[in-house]
């Protein structure tokens, strides 16, 4: 194995561990949170932190609303929403996966993402959501941090609808990225409601590898 990929295990590419006891892991300050139990890892979080005081002094402020999700908090997310849909497992299953994954396949699990100020698409229309997301597009890249979910297009043609509130630092989230192709298997998504069409769907190519191909 790679290196690079030895420092990761199966557990933290697909979520199965706690992120408030994990010693790579810190709590996000309050300040920069829309709650005071936010964790992401620690290279991560300084650069956060450095980025949202340059946005500060333009102006712009940046607030986590969605940070390090794991395994079982993904679930409960997942089939709260399963639960309320009708149809086949694969068609539900489709339409969960506009805009979440399934619980081992999310990137929320490996601490380098994090949604920003709202996740409603609505919001991003507005003056102070267009002024966010133009200074982050400007800004981001200085800091590590890209946008994954760019809009679905002959670029990047599958995977979930465009995100301008999720942000990935870079210099990790690349290293998560090749390490889930190299240990993950479908064998591993497993334990929830509709992980049976995972492999139909082969939701880690579709979703998980389907961001812009530069940064695959």
């Amino acid at each position: 194995m790679h290196t690079a990929f030895a420092q990761f295990t199966k557990e933290e590419l697909t979520g199965k561990f706690n992120p408030e006891s994990h010693k790579d892991f810190q709590r996000i300050n309050v300040e920069y949170a829309s709650h005071g139990n936010h964790f992401l890892r620690r290279e991560v979080a300084e650069a956060f932190y450095r980025m949202a005081e340059a946005a500060r002094k333009d102006g712009v402020k940046l607030i986590i609303v969605s940070s390090t999700r794991n395994y079982y908090r993904q679930k409960t997310i997942w089939e709260n929403k399963y639960s309320n849909l009708s149809g086949t497992p694969f068609d539900r299953a489709t339409r969960i996966l506009q805009y979440s994954s399934m619980p081992g396949t999310s990137r929320h699990h490996w601490g380098t993402d994090f949604d920003l100020n709202s996740v409603d698409p609505e919001y991003f229309n507005t003056p102070t959501g267009q002024r966010v997301y133009t200074w982050l597009q400007n800004n981001a890249w200085k800091y590590g941090f890209f946008q994954p979910y760019s809009a679905v297009n002959q670029t990047r043609d599958s995977g979930y609808m465009e995100e301008k509130w999720h942000w990935s630092y870079k210099p990790l989230a690349d290293l998560f990225l090749w390490a889930y192709r190299m240990m993950v298997s479908y064998e591993d998504i497993t334990g929830f409601q509709g992980a049976e069409v995972a492999p139909i769907i082969k939701v880690i190519d579709s979703h998980v590898l389907s961001i812009l191909p530069d940064f695959r």
